[in-house]
């Protein structure tokens, strides 16, 4: 199936479309969206590839935040947290370093790049609401991309409402602001930062959809990580997929996002049945979305940029931060617990203030915590 997939993407590239249509034609007799890892691979590889021939990529499936309903998403969120540790232990790891640096805040502010449905602070909502002396008054800056239409907050909004009814139920004070619009012109004076506050940026999972300098030759993403610079935290949790198909050469991207996909639908195969229909929606909302914009797309419609953990950390300690070593209890703790409760084959290491995830020995996550080079 690689290689067939492969032989595609080189009539592809070299605009030889009758070979790259016999080749497709070949990919899907022997590929289906419901099959095993390597049928499914083949599946949605095709779909990309065909995409890319015809140039039907301004579709409603090439949209960064999807349109997927919500009761969906939690079902495929679920799904996914059940069966595969990575999602899990990036937010246990931030939720349990963030608990640590606020022991004695009396407010923590925490400035959330890529909220989403807000999913990684109920755990941590209801930890401060246990806290000896009472929980800090928390609040909340949610940050998303706008949504396409005459609502482009609606679900950032949203998602205040969802954690403002969670902190009631637990008793901790709650401010919540959002902001909906591209990171890289966002103002330092809108995100209003208070003296005296424990303050946290985080970015979980995120950035890799901030265009970078292919795009523009003022960076974008390292004008985002300067706004988190500029913020002055106490702490910046930062994760991303550690990926290496961010090349402008579409054969070398294809190739890279091939192994790394194959990976991700590896891990899904050994941990959600085939009959299982939220495993469709995980591939989706995980892996198809991406895949589709890194093979099909060029340019400014490429909205997936990932990049290694390696060129991550150059950008983070050019943006003016340093690493903070993250806690080895924290650490020995989430060790534990995916042994305990997930696949023998998921991997979890750390190396100094990285923490990797991976699958049969491949790094597919890496999270890491910093703080400001010099505190203002």
């Amino acid at each position: 199936m690689r290689n067939l997939l492969m032989q595609c993407a080189q009539a592809v590239a070299s605009f030889d479309q009758s070979r790259a249509f016999e080749k497709l034609k070949e990919i899907r007799e022997h590929s289906s969206s419901h099959g095993d890892a390597t049928q499914r691979l083949g599946y949605h590889f095709a779909e990309a590839l065909e995409a890319r021939i015809t140039g039907t990529t301004k579709t409603p499936g090439f949209d960064v935040l999807g349109r997927t309903p919500m009761i969906d998403i939690l079902k495929a969120y679920k799904e996914f947290v059940q069966s595969c540790p990575t999602l899990a232990m990036c937010y246990y790891t931030a939720n349990r370093t963030i608990f640590e640096l606020a022991s004695k805040a009396t407010t923590l502010h925490i400035v959330d790049f890529g909220i989403l449905y807000g999913f990684q602070w109920p755990c941590l909502i209801q930890a401060l609401s246990t806290r000896p002396g009472g929980p800090p008054k928390l609040r909340v800056t949610g940050i998303e991309l706008p949504q396409p239409g005459f609502r482009p907050s609606e679900r950032v909004e949203e998602t205040g409402r969802r954690l403002k009814r969670f902190c009631d139920k637990f008793s901790v004070p709650f401010e919540y602001n959002f902001i909906a619009k591209a990171w890289d012109t966002i103002t330092l004076d809108e995100l209003v930062i208070n003296s005296g506050e424990t303050t946290v940026v985080n970015c979980i999972l995120r950035l890799q959809y901030t265009p970078d300098e292919t795009v523009s030759l003022n960076s974008p993403r390292d004008t985002a990580l300067r706004l988190f610079r500029d913020i002055n935290p106490d702490l910046f949790v930062f994760a991303e997929i550690n990926g290496m198909y961010n090349s402008p050469f579409f054969l070398t991207r294809f190739r890279e996002a091939m192994f790394h996909c194959s990976s991700l639908f590896d891990m899904f195969e050994s941990n959600i049945s085939e009959e299982n229909d939220c495993r469709t929606l995980v591939e989706r909302e995980l892996i198809i979305k991406d895949a589709m914009s890194v093979i099909a797309c060029e340019g400014a419609e490429r909205f997936a940029r990932p990049e290694t953990y390696k060129q991550w950390q150059v950008r983070i300690l050019r943006a003016g931060f340093r690493p903070a070593k993250l806690n080895k209890q924290i650490m020995k703790e989430g060790k534990e617990l995916v042994r305990e409760r997930y696949h023998k084959d998921f991997v979890i290491d750390n190396d100094n203030h990285w923490m990797f995830q991976g699958w049969k020995g491949r790094v597919l996550y890496a999270l890491s915590c910093w703080k400001p080079a010099k505190k203002q």
